[in-house]
């Protein structure tokens, strides 16, 4: 080998990524994907496959207005197949919200449960399976793996492009007397079919469709980094982002351009599937207390945070290179910038898609007490999201964090 050859190998060593060693993990499929304009119209044939006489739609009043609801009976109808709707699904549902679910459930006694709309019927909809077919209460499933019982056959239909959750097997549900977020995952829980269909997302209004979109590019970003990451899951988020970035702006614009709700509608399914490996990070847990003690939305909260995390993060040189090569992918640079040259990129871009989405860039806007900061720093510091952030994260550090977005620097 030649002294020329050997300065290429070392210059091609020095610019592989940071996730070079790979991770170890264990992947199983769990959920049909399918995608496409119109599809919805499919159901009664896609549930061909299993023991579909009795379905369960669950789901909100908006979608009811809006429609949908009907769409979805149609089609099954159309297979012979008997449906009953639950309406009664609130945003951010809680215990209550499920049981009321439940009752509905056990009367008509289901053989597939359907969820359309966003994450909240979706949520809904698992926890009422959850409880259905292994009794109990929510709090019995916080955690990992705690249903011993098979459930019932789950479809996702998602109406917005923003928590992903049609791709994850993951409740998530307040305690109605605590109001404490709990995350009740099993594989169990996974869509057996996730439907997406562009054309049921056109009927968002636009603040769910800026709320939801800068959701899932939030997933995108923290799936891209955490301490869990492996490759295929970042491969779920390169390309989650890259479809989200540039779509988000297009359907704030136009919210009738049908392909950019299609990419949307993709890149929020595909970061659902990298939390499903990936978990997400510090953001996320910041966002949970405002929401809580703040009536914050979700996507706000998430939003705004997500830009201080990027900066708390990128101070590890691994980091830092990841959120550059998804600054790349996402032609936010060129590819011999400089690391700290395209996380800049790569913030300034999320604070344009704040812009963009109209929303405000710092907590005192939103009016958040800064008194409150401690009990916020606390609270995001045992969030379970906390522990898989790539860069150790405690109640001094969330301190920082919520220091610098209540001044929106």
């Amino acid at each position: 080998m030649g002294a020329n050859d050997s300065m290429i190998l070392a210059s091609t060593e020095a610019r592989l990524p940071a996730d070079w060693r790979l991770a170890s993990f264990d992947i199983t499929p769990r959920t049909r994907l399918i995608f496409g304009n119109g599809s919805v119209n499919r159901l009664g044939r896609i549930l061909d496959g299993i023991s579909s006489r009795r379905v369960l739609l669950v789901t909100d009043p908006g979608i009811v207005r809006a429609g949908h609801a009907e769409r979805v009976h149609r089609a099954l109808s159309a297979e012979g197949r008997e449906s009953v709707v639950f309406s009664g699904v609130r945003e951010n549902p809680d215990t209550e919200c499920v049981d009321e679910c439940l009752k509905v459930a056990r009367d008509f006694r289901p053989d597939v449960i359907v969820g359309l709309g966003g994450g909240s019927s979706m949520d809904t909809a698992k926890g009422c399976n959850f409880l259905l077919t292994n009794g109990g209460r929510m709090q019995d499933y916080w955690g990992v793996g705690k249903a011993t019982r098979p459930m019932l056959p789950f479809v996702a239909i998602p109406t917005t492009a923003g928590t992903g959750s049609e791709c994850q097997s993951a409740a998530l549900i307040s305690d109605a007397t605590t109001h404490q977020k709990m995350a009740c995952l099993d594989p169990k829980a996974a869509a057996y079919v996730a439907l997406l269909d562009p054309e049921l997302t056109v009927s968002q209004p636009a603040g769910v469709t800026a709320c939801t979109g800068i959701d899932a590019v939030a997933h995108a970003v923290e799936t891209a980094v955490t301490a869990k990451r492996n490759p295929v899951s970042s491969m779920y988020s390169r390309e989650a982002f890259t479809l989200l970035v540039p779509s988000l702006p297009m359907v704030l614009r136009n919210p009738g351009h049908l392909e950019a709700r299609g990419r949307m509608l993709l890149g929020a399914a595909l970061s659902g599937m990298a939390i499903e490996q990936s978990m997400l990070g510090a953001a996320h847990s910041a966002a949970n207390p405002l929401t809580a003690h703040c009536g914050v939305i979700h996507g706000v909260a998430v939003g705004l945070m997500l830009p201080q995390v990027v900066r708390f993060n990128a101070v590890d040189p691994q980091v830092r290179l990841v959120y550059a090569e998804l600054a790349v992918a996402a032609g936010l640079g060129e590819p011999g910038a400089s690391a700290d040259r395209l996380v800049d990129a790569l913030i300034q871009r999320l604070e344009e898609l704040l812009d963009a989405a109209s929303m405000p860039r710092s907590l005192k806007l939103l009016g958040v007490d800064s008194a409150l900061i401690p009990t916020l720093a606390r609270e995001a510091a045992a969030q379970w999201t906390a522990r898989f952030n790539p860069v150790a994260v405690e109640a001094s550090d969330f301190t920082g964090l919520y220091e610098a977005a209540m001044a929106g620097r």
